[in-house]
């Protein structure tokens, strides 16, 4: 840390960050991939095979079910017709 002075005489710290190295300023390395269990991989091949939807998979039914079902001019912003208001 650098002192340094103020106007009125007191002392504050400022941190100053030491300056980083080129090789360091390169992206970060991911983490390696832990495999998944035989006994999972396994369940995963099964439910595959049988068609099932799989954990962190594009589930295509899950993606229509999901999608709004409301068609564009289906439904106005307009008062009731009669003008009463209920």
């Amino acid at each position: 840390m650098t002192p340094t002075y103020s106007a009125t005489g007191r002392q504050r710290r400022v941190f100053v960050p030491a300056p980083v190295p080129a090789s360091a300023e390169s992206v970060p390395l991911a983490p390696p991939q832990i495999q998944d269990p035989p006994i999972y991989r396994d369940l995963m091949r099964t439910w595959a095979d049988g068609g099932r939807t799989l954990p962190g998979r594009h589930d295509p039914e899950w993606v229509r079910l999901a999608a709004p079902q409301v068609t564009s001019g289906q439904f106005s912003g307009s008062r009731d017709p009669r003008g009463d208001g209920r």
